[in-house]
């Protein structure tokens, strides 16, 4: 065999039970607090239940399955409130990754890329909410910061997992500015400047989170902020 060829990526049967599962729970097929029968999902999946076994349980790590008294094992239930949490661990993380992110310009080009092709999904909110998700965690990667990379990719999915269940409304008008954002930082990026990539971040971050609670105020699902207690 060539040195060359690029091996096909091996998936383990948990892994490919893990990723079903969890995309099910995102996507809101399964509800918060409904129950996973090991048994019950093996037998849909056509797997045994040894592989459903050991995906739950790293569901469970990832926070989205919880296991309850006589109950087992059951999804998470969805708070709006998670917002404040999710977005504080976002900007803790995004911030860390940007500070080390030395990028070359090969990366710096291929991240461009990547906004240009978010521009062209500007009117499919979905496909670019997936984009929007790789530019940051590409930034995590080029960071080389591995458990970091992990902690970000768990509280994407809690975003993911709130933003279509609550928020989904929010994205499309929020999407320019979210893209000049997106281009702002590059260009910090390629000025070596970490202070500015830093203040951007947490701009980006947090003009995101004020629109996202003034939606979820007005719908009804979070009381009117008047302090610094949530």
């Amino acid at each position: 065999m060539a040195a060359s060829m690029v091996r096909p990526t091996f998936r383990s049967k948990p892994k490919v039970v893990y990723d079903m599962l969890r995309e099910a729970i995102i996507r809101g097929e399964y509800k918060p607090g409904d129950r996973l029968v090991i048994d019950e999902v093996a037998a849909q999946l056509g797997v045994s239940p040894i592989p459903v076994r050991e995906a739950v349980r790293q569901l469970e790590a990832d926070g989205l399955i919880v296991f309850e008294p006589y109950t087992g094992a059951t999804v998470t239930q969805l708070s709006p409130k998670l917002i404040f949490e999710i977005f504080a661990l976002l900007e803790a993380l995004e911030v860390i990754c940007g500070r080390r992110a030395c990028m070359t310009e090969a990366e710096l080009e291929e991240l461009d890329a990547l906004v240009q092709a978010m521009d062209a999904a500007i009117d499919d909110p979905n496909a670019w909410s997936q984009l929007n998700r790789q530019f940051h965690l590409m930034i995590c990667r080029f960071a080389q910061v591995q458990l970091i990379e992990r902690m970000l990719e768990m509280v994407l999915d809690h975003w993911e997992r709130l933003r279509l269940h609550y928020v989904s409304a929010v994205l499309q008008p929020r999407i320019p500015e979210a893209q000049q954002d997106h281009r702002e930082i590059i260009a910090a990026f390629r000025r070596r400047n970490p202070e500015e990539v830093e203040r951007l971040l947490r701009s980006h971050n947090q003009r995101a989170l004020a629109a996202y609670i003034d939606l979820l105020t007005q719908s009804g699902h979070l009381e009117q902020q008047t302090g610094g207690c949530v």
